[in-house]
This record gives structure tokens, C-alpha cells and sequence, in this order.
């Protein structure tokens, strides 16, 4: 290797496309590379495998920010162990944990409509068997998927305001 990678070789190696490249760049997730005579920039091998380390903790869940601050953690290190990393991997595992349980309630919701036939919404919601949830479980008065809820009828009269 003479002076370098050129960008074209640098985001195929790091398997991103060359504009992925320069918006890391952009943000400051990749140093600013050298310039060949020509005005090329040129890459050295560290910008693969920063590349790679990006990539892989955007597959993590981790978003460009937090990739930011994890890679600026590292680079200031000096000699001593990267504070951090276990904290935010916790902390995002807490979160992945978080919405694969409300994917699961929402599995279960649908799940349930599929099952009861439920074809129409404004009709289903009128039968007292209908499985999918019109509130929020979590707030009050809140219910479970697959407890009926009145027909809707029942509810917006109970609430409506009467006329005169």
C-alpha cells in the first residue's frame, strides 16, 4: 500500500457505501483523512476498522450519537479502561428488553384479532369479545389484550355530554 485507501476502497472493505463514508466523516465519527497530492482523500487502515465498530453498534441498537459518545469515550481514554461501555450496553439491553415486551403484547393483541375474525375494526370494537386493546394497559382504567371492552356505543354515550 503506497500512500493509503481511497475512499471507493475504504467503504468497500468496511462493506458501507462512499457517501455512508463521508456522513460519518460529516459527523465526526471518522477523522478527517490526509490528501493525496490530487486532492484524494486518502484512508488509512484505522478507518475500516472504525467503520466495522460503527456498523456494529448501529446493529446493537446504539444510534449515531451514542456511537459519538462511545468512540469519543475511547479516544480519551489514555491507557486507562473505556468507562462506559458496560453501563450503556445495560442501559440498552434494558431498553431492547423494554420493547420486545410491548411487541409482545401487541403479538398477542393481534394474534388474538386474527383468531376472533376480527375483519373490520369499527365493527369488532362493537362486541363485547373483541381482543384488540382501546387503551393503553399501563395507564388507569387500562385493560389487558383479550378483555372485552363495551360496544363502543355504550362508552361514547356514557361520556358524551347530553343535549338539552
Amino acid at each position: 500500500m503506497s500512500q493509503g485507501l481511497r475512499s471507493g476502497q475504504v467503504a468497500r472493505a468496511a462493506g458501507v457505501n462512499v457517501q455512508t463514508l463521508r456522513y460519518y466523516e460529516r459527523r465526526g465519527l471518522l477523522a478527517k483523512p490526509r490528501r493525496s497530492n490530487g486532492g484524494h482523500r486518502l484512508y488509512d487502515q484505522d478507518a475500516v476498522v472504525a467503520l466495522r465498530v460503527i456498523k456494529a453498534a448501529q446493529r446493537l441498537g446504539f444510534t449515531l450519537e451514542e456511537v459519538a459518545e462511545l468512540l469519543e469515550t475511547g479516544r480519551h481514554r489514555h491507557g486507562r479502561p473505556a468507562a462506559g461501555l458496560q453501563r450503556r450496553a445495560a442501559a440498552k439491553l434494558a431498553e431492547v428488553e423494554a420493547r420486545i415486551a410491548d411487541l409482545t403484547t401487541i403479538r398477542t393483541a393481534l394474534a388474538a384479532a386474527v383468531e376472533a375474525g376480527c375483519d373490520e375494526l369499527t365493527v369488532c370494537a362493537s362486541r363485547s369479545c373483541c381482543p384488540i386493546p382501546f387503551t393503553d394497559p399501563a395507564e388507569p382504567g387500562g385493560r389487558r389484550p383479550g378483555r372485552p371492552v363495551g360496544p363502543v356505543g355504550e362508552r361514547r354515550r356514557a361520556s358524551a355530554p347530553t343535549a338539552p
